[in-house]
């Protein structure tokens, strides 16, 4: 017996190149999906110590007295992670200014640090300086007694109520109307 010509198929030559081909692709995607996962992580992490880091800040800023020069450590949980951050404050040549810088690592690797944020902060307002309560709609309490908080108008509209005669919209003195400035 002889061999039908028409009988088609695949060598076992080729077929191994197919199986070649086929591993080098998924090779590739699974590189390139391991990138993606590595990238996914770095950017959660470094989003995370900015967070940190920012909110650090924020503290700083808002306390009653300023940082004292020198280094501050500190740790903290924040998403079900042990966080350490350091903060370096540093005089600057300007008097009431002073440069922090914040870094910002994972307790169980100290010597990577993820992500760090520098700022500056300015000296806090003296004692018995009355704080402005931005969130005072309604009880006159916001800018001049002018029941005026966050841009919004608490009057019954009647413009003759007005201390001054001024627009219902118009915000704080010297701001535009909803007191967003750019007018007044």
């Amino acid at each position: 017996m002889g061999r039908s010509d028409n009988v088609r198929g695949f060598t076992l030559l080729e077929a191994m190149v197919a199986l070649v081909i086929v591993s080098l692709g998924m090779m590739a995607v699974n590189t390139q999906l391991n990138r993606y996962v590595v990238s996914a992580t770095y950017i959660e992490q470094k989003t995370l110590a900015s967070w940190i880091a920012s909110n650090q800040l924020t503290l700083m800023s808002v306390a009653t007295e300023w940082p004292p020069l020198g280094t501050t450590q500190g740790e903290e949980e924040f998403a079900q992670r042990f966080w350490q951050w350091e903060a370096e404050v540093i005089e600057t040549p300007v008097e009431n200014l002073r440069r922090i810088n914040i870094s910002v690592s994972l307790v169980d690797e100290p010597e990577i640090e993820i992500h760090s944020m520098s700022a500056f902060l300015e000296p806090p307002p003296p004692r018995g300086l009355p704080s402005v309560n931005w969130l005072s709609a309604g009880n006159g309490a916001g800018f001049g007694g002018r029941g005026v908080g966050m841009g919004m108008s608490v009057g019954d509209g009647n413009d003759a109520d007005e201390d001054n005669g001024a627009d219902a919209r118009q915000g704080p003195p010297g701001m535009g109307p909803g007191g967003m400035g750019g007018g007044g």
